[in-house]
């Protein structure tokens, strides 16, 4: 019996691309690529609302490039790891970004800062998780 190959269709292909055509989610994407975040932590590496954040998060949900959780009130989200040689390829081109790129580098360093404060309230500064 002849294995089945799995062909991508050309939506496939374009969804994330176009998920990644806008800087802020391609950066929450490279901060999700690192660890697993709650949405009031992207919120604040990010400094948007909170609804604009979650519709992009959403769209790189959607897209198939982060996936997401919840817990109590919170919803923690985190990359999605690709198999496929079109997810390497992209994945490898986001982590030569990230070494490279001024927002990319100041990201990274903000990101650390947040990580030190208590999701529970950063999410209460936020009002988002009421």
């Amino acid at each position: 019996m002849a294995k089945q190959r799995t062909i991508a269709t050309l939506d496939s292909l374009l969804l994330p691309l176009k998920a990644l055509s806008d800087e802020n989610r391609l950066r929450a994407l490279l901060a999700l690529r690192k660890q697993e975040l709650c949405q009031c932590q992207v919120v604040e590496l990010l400094q948007l609302a909170p609804s604009t954040v979650s519709k992009h998060l959403s769209i790189l949900k959607q897209a198939g490039l982060v996936e997401s959780r919840k817990v109590g009130r919170w919803i923690h989200f985190r990359a999605v790891e690709g198999n496929m040689a079109f997810e390497c390829q992209l994945a490898n081109l986001m982590a030569e970004y990230s070494k490279t790129t001024e927002q990319a580098l100041a990201d990274s360093k903000r990101l650390r800062e947040i990580l030190r404060v208590d999701p529970e309230r950063l999410c209460e500064s936020q009002r988002c998780c009421r």
